[in-house]
């Protein structure tokens, strides 16, 4: 159940929720209920039983897949308001989730059940749109994801890697096994990547961290 107090402090995060009827708003405070997931935990593993979809009100949840030669690849992301597209497939379709959901940054989310996620898509369009929207929007990303993964060299994708970190922070935290789990690689080839970079200047490579020391150059390897 979601209490008064807590339906005022996630109202903000959850825009769906301004624009819900009364009938919905209160079914919504009756079976809802807000979990804290730490940063680390597995909120689900590939072959578990879907009882639950969350919507973030913090924190960040990556989604991955681990092939059978032991690299990993990430799909998707998703993180305040948002919800997990293999969540809401695995209930629908009744079967186990199909991937990795791990807990990147400390996260609470509002947890609705299985049963009322499935009645809610029936009942009320509002919900059913939400829904739709969200698989629209992933599938898009995860198409992307297939693409560069097909035609785009890895070189390239490091660089946009690379690129789009560094607007947040730079140096880059991260290793270059974490960099290889994040596009579905090996450590030996991003740390080849990473070499020639620095060989060129483009880049200094330390323990756990890498300088972007001409980003020009770094956006002239997007290119090629």
């Amino acid at each position: 159940m979601i209490s008064k107090d807590q339906f005022t402090r996630i109202l903000p995060t959850l825009p769906i929720l301004r624009k819900a009827d009364a009938q919905l708003l209160s079914v919504f405070k009756e079976t809802a209920f807000l979990a804290r997931i730490p940063v680390g935990k597995d909120v689900f593993v590939e072959g578990d039983e879907v009882n639950a979809i969350a919507l973030l009100v913090s924190g960040v949840v990556r989604v991955y897949k681990i092939g059978e030669t032991g690299r990993e690849i990430t799909l998707y992301r998703f993180g305040l308001g948002e919800s997990c597209i293999l969540t809401a497939s695995a209930i629908l379709s009744r079967q186990s989730f199909s991937a990795i959901a791990t807990v990147e940054q400390n996260a609470e989310a509002v947890m609705i059940p299985s049963d009322i996620f499935r009645d809610w898509i029936g009942r009320y369009d509002l919900w059913r749109d939400f829904v739709f929207a969200l698989l629209s929007q992933r599938l898009s990303s995860v198409m992307e994801i297939l693409d560069e993964v097909t035609f785009r060299r890895m070189d390239i994708r490091v660089a946009i890697l690379l690129l789009e970190r560094s607007r947040v922070h730079n140096p880059i935290s991260g290793t270059h096994q974490e960099i290889a789990a994040e596009l579905g690689s090996s450590r030996e080839v991003i740390s080849r990547i990473l070499e020639d970079m620095a060989k060129r200047g483009i880049i200094r490579v330390g323990r756990g961290s890498i300088e972007i020391l001409d980003s020009d150059l770094l956006k002239n390897q997007t290119a090629r």
